[in-house]
């Protein structure tokens, strides 16, 4: 696996490359700011997002550009380290936007540095991206903001029927978060998913990210005696450790992490204990996927050593819709894009897409997405549910 300085020095010789490219051909050059966790247990989900936004950036670049009237311009895309903090985001949109002119934000990772950041890009008018959850940060009140992957609005209200319907039996559920703002977004939504589904939540515990030991917690855990453990947003190498402790202890029951984003990081630390668990921000990759999940899967798997998932493909979309935007409003203007943003469709990693979602946040700042359940099996990931986005559909129709 890749050291963050390794990356940071690949991403550093990318864009002297593309600078000089750009250069060499008159072209001019539009800087797209990312905030990741580049360190830390969510470091993985920051280094692919990284990768991914390099490559779709490359894809752009390498199509000609973003041609806006005579004038062809290319990305370039620079990242920080946000440790998964509001200070570090804070601290981080600073540095974008003062130091390095940034004025489109391709996305960022973590509930509480993108509340930091935009707190700053609403009032400097810069147009963010984000993978963060909540309803908090969408809405009219936030004109520059939209949504990149789908958020536990979209996902949790079909992950949660669809496991029930998959277990009857089950009456009972354990939910356990990490303790910020990414983890309480996620349990009141799931909490009140699981009970419209006539499954009781018996408690609802937190852990501060970070935590290396598991087995007070799994204790806790399986001396509710639930039918369903669901650990929200916890990172897969956590999630793994407590199944694992879970499993040592004799409990067994339905297993969920409805921000799971993929098995190896599970089974890495969880072993025979990540089985059957049901994943709800993981991609099952196989030779029905299309070449570029499949391209993007082969690059992140290379730089990080586990498969491409939900967070990380948003920076795909968010650059590829950047393009469709700026070239439809004819102009680099943040502002202009992000009125352009809600017009468009474009071709995104599973098809045609645009945003949406008024009727959940008032004002259409949402990516349209397919919902995608998977599950472990022994060591594979397998694809158990998909629900399309209905709006989406009726869009296109007409």
């Amino acid at each position: 696996m890749k050291t963050n300085n390794q990356i940071t020095r690949a991403g550093l010789l990318f864009t002297a490359g593309l600078l000089l490219s750009a250069a060499a051909n008159g072209q001019e050059l539009i800087n797209l700011g990312v905030s990741l966790p580049l360190s830390g247990s969510g470091a993985n989900w920051g280094k692919g997002s990284e990768i991914v936004c390099q490559e779709a950036v490359r894809v752009v670049n390498a199509n000609g550009g973003v041609k806006i009237g005579a004038k062809i311009y290319n990305y370039t895309c620079i990242a920080y380290d946000n440790k998964y903090t509001a200070a570090d985001g804070a601290r981080v949109t600073q540095t974008l936007l003062k130091k390095d002119n940034v004025k489109f934000i391709a996305g960022n990772v973590g509930t509480a540095p993108a509340r930091a950041m935009q707190s700053i890009t609403e009032k400097e008018g810069v147009l963010m991206f984000t993978t963060a959850w909540g309803q908090s940060i969408k809405g009219p009140k936030f004109p520059m903001t939209f949504t990149q992957m789908n958020t536990p609005v979209e996902f949790v209200e079909s992950m949660v029927p669809f496991i029930k319907q998959a277990n009857p039996t089950v009456k009972t559920v354990a939910l356990l978060n990490p303790n910020d703002a990414t983890g309480q977004d996620i349990e009141k939504i799931s909490r009140k998913t699981w009970e419209s589904v006539g499954v009781k939540v018996l408690s609802s515990d937190w852990f501060e990210r970070g935590t290396t030991e598991f087995q007070p917690i799994a204790t806790k855990l399986a001396s509710t005696k639930a039918d369903v453990v669901d650990l929200g947003a916890a990172p897969p190498p956590d999630a793994g450790r407590i199944f694992k402790e879970l499993k040592a202890l004799g409990w067994k029951g339905v297993q969920v992490v409805e921000a799971g984003t993929g098995a190896e990081g599970l089974i890495t630390t969880g072993g025979d204990a990540s089985d059957k668990t049901y994943l709800g921000a993981a991609i099952a990759f196989d030779s029905s996927s299309s070449e570029i999940l499949q391209r993007l899967n082969a690059l992140v798997l290379k730089g990080t050593g586990e498969s491409l998932n939900l967070i990380q493909l948003g920076f795909y979309d968010s650059v590829i819709a950047l393009k469709a935007a700026m070239e439809k409003a004819q102009s680099i203007d943040p502002k202009v894009v992000a009125e352009a943003l809600p017009s468009i469709i474009f071709d995104g990693a599973f098809g045609k897409t645009g945003f949406g979602g008024v009727a959940s946040y008032g004002s259409p700042q949402q990516m349209l997405l397919p919902v995608i359940v998977t599950q472990i099996n022994g060591t594979q990931l397998k694809q158990v549910h998909r629900v399309e986005n209905a709006e989406l559909a009726k869009r296109l129709a007409k």
